[in-house]
């Protein structure tokens, strides 16, 4: 039944759990946001540790993790309701200054990975979709098959900091000039041809991976929409906590928590003490540096040995 829906049926362990739940200070009672569903490790736990009369939203762009979602959470009644679409899209469920706590859990999930199919994995033969919203059209195959080779260049580069980004985009389009590029090997392959190992224990398709994953989804501007409407999202005290598995994504989730932690504004590109502004500021950080996992966690579940947490939370 897991492989019809687009989903492993392999044990899935939720990232930084116990971290997680100590930052969102769960208690009974309240409403929280898990704008990131997947496999409902983390939304089961939220449910869990807020009982009993804690409700839950549960978002996701992917529609077979909603389908998981209903039969998963079944148990939980009226405390769970599952919204399909964007976190970015927040306000279209729940009010503004309503919600106890947000987790957002970044990036593509294990069952996605795990399953051929949907095109993620340079590491199982598929197709190259890497939709997570299936009812979207744009595909993986469009980009590399239809933009220019300098297009692809300036994505590989900008969203996977592959410096090898030029050398691969002539290797590609040399090739589909041949014949169109429509699975993951067939990428994957190529890009190692590109741009060889050399000793690296990171796949050299790692980062166009990524790349191409977070423009098919447009993740780097639905984070930072999605960031803005969790905090608006959230009352006096509640709290944001979000999860990157990339620089990139922690990159846009420092800058967003330092702009609202900030305390004046200023105008133009260069921040001039002289010129500053006083404002109030909306969040505050809880800790300056990111938490990582520590090693037992990284030994039981290798996918958690990039992520990293940060929590934010509203001010009065």
């Amino acid at each position: 039944m897991m492989r019809r829906t687009g989903l492993s049926s392999s044990p899935h362990l939720p990232v930084m759990l116990g971290e997680v739940l100590d930052a969102l200070q769960l208690r009974p009672g309240g409403l929280w946001l898990d704008l990131t569903l997947g496999r409902c490790g983390h939304a089961k736990a939220l449910l869990d540790r807020t009982a009993p009369d804690g409700r839950l939203v549960g978002v996701d762009r992917d529609t077979a993790a909603l389908e998981w979602a209903r039969d998963f959470l079944r148990e939980y009644g009226d405390r769970v309701r599952l919204e399909h679409g964007n976190y970015s899209e927040l306000s279209r469920w729940v009010p503004d200054g309503s919600c106890d706590g947000a987790l957002m859990d970044l990036g593509v999930s294990s069952p996605q990975l795990d399953v051929a199919e949907r095109g993620f994995s340079f590491q199982r033969e598929g197709p190259l979709d890497m939709r997570m919203d299936l009812t979207q059209h744009l595909t993986a195959a469009e980009l590399v098959n239809g933009l220019s080779e300098q297009e692809l260049a300036k994505i590989f580069w900008d969203y996977g900091e592959e410096r090898a980004s030029r050398r691969i985009a002539k290797a590609i389009d040399e090739a589909r000039r041949v014949s169109p590029i429509l699975t993951t090997l067939q990428l994957a392959q190529l890009v190692e041809k590109a741009s060889p190992r050399a000793g690296s224990r990171v796949h050299p398709a790692t980062r166009v991976f990524q790349a191409l994953r977070m423009v098919v989804n447009d993740e780097s501007r639905s984070l930072q929409s999605g960031l803005a409407a969790a905090c608006s999202a959230l009352k006096p005290g509640g709290r944001l906590a979000v999860i990157t598995f990339h620089s990139i994504e922690d990159r846009i989730v420092k800058s967003f928590g330092n702009l609202m932690s900030r305390d004046y504004d200023f105008e133009g590109p260069v921040d001039d003490p002289e010129l500053r502004r006083p404002k109030k500021p909306v969040l505050r950080w809880l800790r300056k540096k990111a938490t990582m996992p520590g090693e037992a966690e990284i030994a039981q579940n290798p996918r958690a040995r990039s992520a990293q947490l940060r929590v934010l939370e509203k001010l009065p």
